[in-house]
């Protein structure tokens, strides 16, 4: 529930590429319906929460390329 309750009131973003499954709402990334990273800006980072589908793990890389962002792969990261 300490995920569900940080994201509340964030703006959702989507992309023209992707759209219909890859969607970002506050810091998170949501590749469908599932939150699997989240971003830091500050230290240029995403975080991804394990390893992921093809799909998905295109959907994190576009995010990530789009950004100009490094890619740091946590497995217990959500569910902090």
């Amino acid at each position: 529930m300490k995920f569900l309750s940080r994201m509340m009131n964030k703006p959702l973003i989507k992309f023209e590429k992707y759209r219909e499954n890859l969607r970002i709402c506050g810091d998170f990334i949501y590749s469908y319906e599932t939150p699997v990273a989240e971003i830091h800006h500050k230290a240029k980072e995403v975080i991804v929460a394990g390893y992921f589908s093809q799909t998905t793990s295109k959907h994190i890389n576009y995010v990530c390329n789009l950004l100009g962002y490094k890619k740091v792969y946590d497995d217990s990261y959500l569910s902090r």
